[in-house]
This record gives C-alpha cells, structure tokens and sequence, in this order.
C-alpha cells in the first residue's frame, strides 16, 4: 500500500505542474495529433471502401463466373451454359415460374470528372430484365427505368455526383452506340458508381454473343451448396460460383491490404518522429524537476514512483494527442467522397468511414508512442543517484 500511496502523491504532483509546463507539452500532444490523424483518415479509406464493396452482396444471392476468374471483368459464360444454369436446382422462381436471375455483362466507358475534368473509366453493366426482383435494393430516385432494346442509360447516385454529362436527358457516347440517360438510382453500395442498361442492347451494339456473369437469387442461403454441386459437377461446364459476400471479399481484399499497408507505413514514419519529440519534452520534463526529485529521492520516495509518474505523464499528454487527432479526422474525413480504380477496373465511388474502431485504433497507436517517449526519461528519473541530483540544483 506504501508504494501505490507514493504512486499516486507523486503522479499526481506532476499532473499539477503540467500547467507550468504547458508549451513543452504541447509538443507531444500536436505531434501525436498529428500521427493520429494521418494514420486514422487513411485507414478511413480502407474501412470506407470494404463497406461500400460488402453491401452489395446478400448470402441469398450468388454469382456465377467462368472458371479461374477473379472477377466479371475477366470472365465470360456463354449462352449453352446460361441454358444448363437456369435449369440447376434451388434457384428462386417467381410468381411466373421464371428464375430470378441477371445475365450480365461490362463495358468500360469514359467520362470525364466535375472537379477537374480528368478521364477516368467508368463501367457500363448491362442487366437482366429481372433485375430488380434480383436486386430490390436498386431503387430510382428520378426519371425511369430504361427499355430494352433502347439505348438508353440509369446511373447511380454516386456517379452522377461524380462525373458531367450524367444527368437525366444527357447522352453518353461509346465506341459503338449513344446512350441516353433516362434515370438515376440508388443501391447504397459498389453499384452507384455504375451505370447500367439492357445487357442484350448492350451486348448487341459491341457486336459480342456472351455475357461475362449471372447473378441469381437462391431459394434460400442454406440452398448455397446444392446449386453449387449440381454446376460444378456437371463435366459440359467450367464455372465457378461464389456467395456475393464471398465474391465482394476478395474483390477488396487486395486494395484494402494495400491501403492498410500505406497506412502503417507512414504512421510508422510520422511516429518515430514524434516517439523522439515525446523523448525530448520528457527528457527536459525530468531535468527542470531535479530539485523536486531529489527531495521526494532523499525522503523516501522509491525509484518506482518515479518510473510510473513520468511514464503516466507521457501516456496523458499522448492519450490528449490521441483523442485530439482522431476526432479531426472524424470531423474533416468522415463521410467525404472519394474514388478509386485502375485501367482495368471502373472507378469505385465511396466514402470515407472514420468509425469508433479506428479512432480507438488511434488513440491506442497514441498510447503506445507515449510508453515508448515516456520510457527512456523515465528509467533517467528513477536511476539519478540523489547526491548528484541535489549538487546539480
């Protein structure tokens, strides 16, 4: 009891002094800050965009792609397998006794940005007419549905925010055909960032006879298995079939390991930085309270006192830091809208998502950058002999 007694006398005499202090600690808490929000608002990106990417996906509903293919843009699935598709067992009919189902294939188009009017690809899907029923999360916002056989465009919310010559009555023009915008929609997922038309129409004006996916509705999740069997054990197709969650897992998963990498990476950088500005404040922390230590030294304070009052300085001012840092990236970061995409991939509209976990994630990152600021000073307080403390005042 003695020993936390001293603890906590001597903790808390630092704590009183901190406003006497009040320039030199605020070098720990702005360069924490600071690591904390940088690595909080990239990470934001990562979380943002796996949101955005699983919410399309429903365990009821899969997709079906030619084998080895690690999305529908490499794939393609012809009409004689469509055929054998639509015949396997546990796939949802409706009300007509037609399946639930959206053959579907991609185009990449070009349009050109509000902000500064770069050319990014965005992807063109051509659905199914039973769309909607596969997908009832697809819900218009204004104008209509477009008709098949029309070369006629609805684009998502997402998009239409994002890119000019996207608004209802404009036409976007593609190497083979003009389409005309009819509509826009929301999904509240990946699909925003497209813009979709009939997959035949679509299919038709580039001149191509095979889709490059199906999506279908399952009578129910536990079903998964028996439709899977059935087409990948029937020798006359080459096809794999996947969970949409499934699918929309591995399509993040590579640029999220990316983006988490970044992110690590240079908060690791930035942290060192501020590991050594925490040293330094902590180290001139111990040197202007010499007499004080010597003093607590001569009367009986343990060296453990010392260790533990300056380590849970450094924490304090780097957990302010911390807590400091992660809420400008909540108010700055979270919820902008940003894209992503490459040459082979259509751009993909999200946003960022500052969530209670990262910014926990920060403050945790915060706390350990103070342990280690705080380490070295401290060890210095508890191992300064009291002689050479007292003839140094």
């Amino acid at each position: 009891m003695r020993l936390f007694r001293q603890i906590g006398a001597v903790t808390a005499m630092n704590l009183r002094s901190l406003p006497q202090r009040v320039t030199t600690s605020l070098v720990i808490v702005i360069g924490i800050a600071g690591v904390v929000a940088v690595l909080t608002s990239v990470l934001a990106m990562s979380t943002g965009m796996i949101k955005t990417i699983e919410n399309a996906g429903r365990d009821d509903r899969v997709i079906v792609m030619r084998n080895g293919s690690n999305s529908e843009v490499s794939s393609a699935v012809s009409r004689a397998s469509m055929r054998l598709i639509v015949d396997a067992p546990a796939v949802k009919r409706d009300s007509a006794g037609n399946p639930i189902l959206s053959a579907e294939t991609m185009r990449l188009i070009t349009l050109h940005k509000r902000e500064d009017d770069s050319t990014v690809n965005v992807i063109l899907r051509g659905v199914g007419r039973q769309v909607l029923e596969l997908r009832p999360e697809i819900k218009l916002t204004a104008g209509r549905m477009f008709k098949p056989a029309v070369n006629e465009v609805i684009v998502g919310k997402s998009a239409t925010a994002q890119y000019r010559g996207v608004s209802i009555g404009d036409e976007v023009r593609t190497r083979n055909a003009t389409w005309t915008v009819v509509g826009t929609f929301v999904t509240g997922d990946s699909h925003e960032s497209e813009l979709m038309t009939d997959a035949e129409t679509l299919i038709a004006s580039d001149q191509r006879g095979a889709f490059q996916s199906v999506t279908l509705m399952l009578e129910s999740p536990a079903a998964f298995q028996r439709f899977k069997d059935a087409l990948t054990s029937n020798p006359a197709l080459a096809l794999d079939v996947l969970r949409e969650p499934e699918y929309f897992e591995q399509a993040s998963k590579g640029i999220s390991r990316v983006i988490s990498f970044l992110a690590y990476f240079v908060g690791s950088i930035m942290a060192v930085g501020a590991v050594f500005g925490a040293l330094n404040t902590m180290y001139a922390a111990v040197s202007e309270r010499l007499r004080e230590i010597a003093t607590l030294r001569a009367i009986g304070f343990g060296a453990t006192a010392m260790i533990v009052s300056v380590l849970a300085e450094a924490l304090l001012l780097a957990c302010i830091g911390g807590v400091i840092g992660s809420l400008l990236a909540w108010v700055f970061f979270n919820g902008n809208t940003v894209s992503t995409g490459g040459a082979a991939q259509g751009q993909l509209i999200f946003d960022l998502s500052v969530s209670p976990e990262l910014m926990v994630i920060g403050i945790v990152w915060a706390g350990v950058i103070g342990l280690i600021g705080g380490l070295f000073p401290a060890i210095r307080a508890a191992r300064l002999p009291v002689a050479a403390a007292l003839r140094a005042i």
